[in-house]
């Protein structure tokens, strides 16, 4: 199975965000995948913002990404775009880190509107890290999810969205892993 990197971007620890990526995290781990978990806003705000590569903490997020296969990337949308913690955490990554990655990026927000945020904001910066394939992403309304106990509970129409989200994102990383495998020979 693959190793899967997955993101929470809230500012947030208690967010709809952040309980959609543990969510997920339960879901790929129940599959088989190893599953490393990155809350943004645990890293050390000064060393983030002064984009401390040296610093252990930033350079063990760093590693995360190195070491993935894939990656699910979860964010709030704040004025019409992904979170700043994102981007700052995005700025910190070399040009190629996602090369030969599968990413499944994730979004929450209050209007369909925001749905936009996937395809014209967050898709180009993924793509010009090198991600070598971005599967089609979903905006989870607000009013479709819940939290409760820290878990995040899905309306039944979140659940069957998200579950084709994951689908098409497991699959496309079982086709990369058989094609790596395929060219080792």
């Amino acid at each position: 199975m693959a190793t899967v990197l997955t993101i929470s971007a809230s500012p947030s620890p208690v967010s709809k965000t952040a309980a959609i990526r543990q969510l997920i995290d339960e879901q790929l781990t129940a599959q088989g995948h190893r599953v490393h978990a990155l809350d943004v806003h645990d890293l050390p705000p000064a060393a983030l913002l002064a984009a401390d590569t040296t610093h252990p903490a930033i350079a063990a997020a760093i590693g995360l990404f190195d070491r993935a296969d894939g990656l699910v990337v979860a964010t709030p949308v704040f004025k019409a775009s992904y979170s700043g913690l994102l981007k700052t955490l995005l700025d910190l990554l070399p040009q190629q880190a996602l090369a030969g990655k599968v990413v499944l990026p994730l979004a929450t927000g209050g209007t369909l509107a925001h749905a936009l945020v996937i395809d014209y904001a967050l898709r180009p910066v993924l793509t010009t890290l090198g991600a070598t394939e971005v599967v089609n992403g979903h905006l989870l309304l607000d009013k479709f999810v819940s939290i409760a106990n820290d878990r995040a509970i899905l309306a039944p129409e979140a659940q069957k969205a998200v579950g084709e989200a994951l689908d098409q994102f497991t699959g496309a990383l079982a086709n990369r892993k058989a094609s790596i495998e395929s060219a080792r020979g």
